[in-house]
């Protein structure tokens, strides 16, 4: 008597089991990816540039506004000839200025995986033994989908490295460049009677 209530049991356990694993899988399954994107933006023109090429000069000889427009222009156009770098001219090329990244959610390859891991198990277990494969399917497959989440999140701090190591090199390139049409600004302003600073 006891074999057979517990052959019962067994049987609506396992019933149930699969009854269960298929809203659990239908529930699971909803959670989609959706891509999240990251914007990346960098600034037009980097603060430390536009501090260095700002000048402020005193027209030591009276010069009227109207002559210090003029010869403030003229200044200009003969540094940028002379050095090669205007400030007012971006120095980021269009495609570096914004960089968008579309990254899945932290968890989703775990998610997906548990899932995908669930039915698979459940499928090879076979009728009797579904639901123990599930579990086994679903804990391989969410451990193999923690995996690739940490690399894929490594995967993207070492990018965001290597852009940050290349724009302090251009940075660096950029700040000699704007403290030579600094100087070649001052010379041409103090040439013409300024006094700069």
């Amino acid at each position: 008597m006891n074999i057979k209530i517990f052959q019962k049991t067994s049987l609506l356990t396992e019933k149930w089991s699969k009854l269960l694993l298929l809203p659990a899988v239908l529930l699971l399954s909803s959670c989609y990816y959706q891509a999240h994107e990251q914007i990346v933006t960098q600034p037009v023109r980097n603060q430390n540039i536009a501090a260095i090429t700002q000048m402020y000069f005193y027209p030591a000889k009276g010069q009227t506004t109207e002559q210090q427009s003029r010869d403030h222009y003229a200044c200009y156009n003969w540094a940028v000839d002379q050095t090669g770098f205007d400030p007012s001219i971006s120095s980021i090329v269009t495609e570096q200025r914004v960089r968008v990244v579309p990254m899945p959610p932290p968890g989703h390859d775990t998610v997906v995986m548990s899932i995908a891991g669930a039915v698979l198990g459940a499928l090879i277990a076979g009728p009797r033994h579904s639901g123990d494969g599930a579990l086994i399917g679903a804990a391989s497959g969410a451990m193999l989908g923690a995996t690739s989440d940490i690399s894929r999140q490594e995967y993207a701090r070492q990018m965001e490295e290597a852009y940050q190591n290349r724009n302090v090199a251009r940075d660096l390139h950029n700040e000699k460049r704007a403290l030579d049409f600094r100087r070649a600004m001052s010379a041409c302003l103090e040439g013409r009677g300024y006094t700069v600073k």
